[in-house]
C-alpha cells in the first residue's frame, strides 16, 4: 500500500486484509433516493454518481439500507478501497485502476461535471470509475503511513479530517492514480465526493437471518 513518488503516501507498506465485497459502481443517485426518499446532488441523473453528501449523510444512508435490506452494508476503509482499485490478486500493477492510460478509466477535469457510472473500462476486478468521475468517502480518520506490517487498518483512532479517495470529475489526473490520498472534514459536502459501499462476506449463520 502506498507510493515512494505521491504525496502523502510514504512510505510503502505491507496491509493484509480479510476478504470483503464491494460494490461494482458508486452508489446511484437512483438507489439513493429510492432509500432516502430525496436527491441533494448538484448534478441530477439516475445513473449518475451520488454526490454532494456528507460523511453522516453516507452514515445516514446505509443506516437505512441495512434495515430494508437485513444486510451490513458499510464504507471501505482506505486499504480495502486502495486493494481494490488496484486489482487485488488479478493487479497488473497500473497507475490508475484498470490503465496506465487515464484516459481509458477515467472522468477528471478534461470535462465539466460528473458522467454516468461504468462508461469507462473496468480495472482487474470489473470495478467502474475507481480513478475517477467522484471521489469516495472512505470510513477511516486520516493517519500517516507507518512502514509497519498492518492487518486490517481503520486509521486514527481521533483527528479532524476522513479520507476520500478516487480522483474525480474535477481534478487532475495527477489526483486519479490509485494511491493517491484525499482528506476533508466529514461535514464536507461537494460534487465531486460520493461514495461505494462494501460488505463482509456472509456466514451461513448471516444468510439464514436474511431471508
Amino acid at each position: 500500500m502506498g507510493d515512494e513518488n505521491g504525496r502523502d503516501t510514504k512510505p510503502v507498506h505491507s496491509v493484509t486484509l480479510n476478504d470483503f465485497y464491494i460494490e461494482q459502481t458508486q452508489v446511484r443517485q437512483s438507489l439513493w433516493t429510492a432509500v432516502m426518499q430525496h436527491n441533494p446532488a448538484h448534478f441530477h441523473g439516475d445513473d449518475l454518481p451520488m454526490e454532494s453528501v456528507t460523511l453522516s449523510d453516507c452514515h445516514a444512508f446505509i443506516a437505512w439500507l441495512n434495515q430494508l435490506t437485513g444486510l451490513r452494508f458499510r464504507l471501505p476503509t482506505e486499504a480495502e478501497w486502495e486493494y481494490a482499485a488496484r486489482g487485488g490478486q488479478y493487479s497488473h500493477g497500473y497507475a490508475y485502476s484498470g490503465s496506465d492510460d487515464i484516459d481509458d478509466v477515467a472522468w477528471y477535469d478534461n470535462v465539466d461535471r460528473p458522467q454516468p457510472v461504468a462508461q469507462k473500462k473496468p480495472n482487474e476486478l470489473g470495478l467502474y470509475d475507481m480513478s475517477g468521475n467522484i471521489c469516495e468517502w472512505c470510513e477511516d480518520i486520516y493517519e500517516a503511513y507507518t512502514d509497519a506490517p498492518q492487518h486490517n487498518p481503520h486509521g486514527a483512532e481521533s483527528g479532524a479530517y476522513h479520507l476520500a479517495r478516487g480522483g474525480g470529475w474535477n481534478r487532475g489526473g495527477h489526483m486519479c492514480k490509485v494511491y493517491d490520498r484525499g482528506n476533508y472534514r466529514p461535514e464536507y459536502a461537494s460534487n465531486a465526493v460520493g461514495l461505494r459501499l462494501v460488505m463482509d462476506l456472509l456466514t451461513d449463520m448471516d444468510i439464514a437471518s436474511t431471508f
